[in-house]
């Protein structure tokens, strides 16, 4: 199969936009009839307008041949990269967890194709810059700064297991996706698996913390939960699970531990996630572990 590389020009809204030189690299699939060679760009440009909440992200590029049947398979690709972890606390998982899908439109015109991502949030401007300020405000109240980074994870688990409810009202209900969103835990106090585990994340990364949101199954239900570094180990953190029983059980725990009740999503459990994310093989109990 002939591969052919291609230019595109990222915008907004049919309006161009340019990221500068990009921040990351990423390994874009090359088995497909064409590829970017400045996927770079355009991953950090895509991932620019989701932190943004851009309800049509537009790409154009020429290509004097076919790819139309290889287009959902870029833009996949792309997206996934979109939501990959970076250093900013507003994208990664965070992103990932407050976005709902997106629908596709593409054409071609002689050589010029246009590509239309239009993605789903279940959170919007407004209520994400109640998040930023919000978040901001309570690290100020609890003096994060002055905290060592075992004492900046109990206080943040502290405040969430203390501030947030689970939203027992609206767990059933398919249609009501702001049940999953940290802006619901901040709001209004309540929220399922996914908001506890948004906020948990938010705050422990704009505290300075490493740590991801984790998918998987606990108690033949889908969940989401939390872990989190400390001296280069991570440790599982279930907040939701812990508000629920009343008590500390899912308080950074070991990897031995936790896998007894959580079950990871494959893309959590392969070769690479443990290389990334070395898990510690002892538990941090949570009295001894007091502010």
């Amino acid at each position: 199969m002939r591969k052919t590389a291609l230019l595109a020009a990222a915008c907004l809204l049919l309006l161009f936009c340019s990221c500068g030189s990009p921040k990351y690299h990423y390994e874009v699939r090359r088995d497909l009839g064409v590829y970017f060679t400045n996927a770079d760009s355009v991953i950090e440009t895509v991932r620019s307008a989701l932190v943004s909440n851009s309800q049509k992200i537009t790409l154009t590029f020429r290509l004097d041949s076919d790819c139309m049947s290889d287009i959902s398979a870029i833009v996949r690709e792309l997206m996934t990269f979109a939501m990959s972890e970076t250093d900013d606390p507003r994208e990664g998982d965070y992103l990932y967890h407050r976005y709902g899908g997106y629908e596709l439109e593409y054409s071609r015109d002689n050589d010029e194709y246009t590509v239309c991502i239009m993605p789903t949030y279940y959170t919007d401007t407004k209520q994400e810059e109640y998040v930023t300020k919000r978040v901001r405000e309570i690290l100020g109240e609890l003096s994060v700064g002055d905290m060592s980074d075992a004492d900046k994870i109990r206080a943040v688990y502290d405040y969430v297991y203390g501030n947030v409810n689970y939203d027992v009202v609206h767990k059933k209900n398919e249609h009501y996706h702001l049940k999953t969103t940290a802006y619901a835990a901040l709001k209004n106090g309540c929220a399922v698996c996914g908001g506890y585990a948004g906020l948990m994340y938010r705050l422990l990364r704009e505290a300075g913390i490493n740590s991801r949101i984790i998918t998987g199954q606990a108690n033949g239900e889908y969940h989401a939960w939390n872990i989190a570094e400390l001296d280069g180990l991570w440790y599982g953190i279930d907040v939701t699970w812990d508000k629920l029983t009343g008590t500390h059980d899912n308080y950074m725990k070991s990897d031995v531990t936790f896998s007894e009740t959580h079950i990871r999503d494959e893309r959590f459990a392969d070769a690479g996630s443990s290389t990334d994310y070395p898990m510690s093989e002892n538990d941090i109990d949570y009295e001894r572990n007091k502010l």
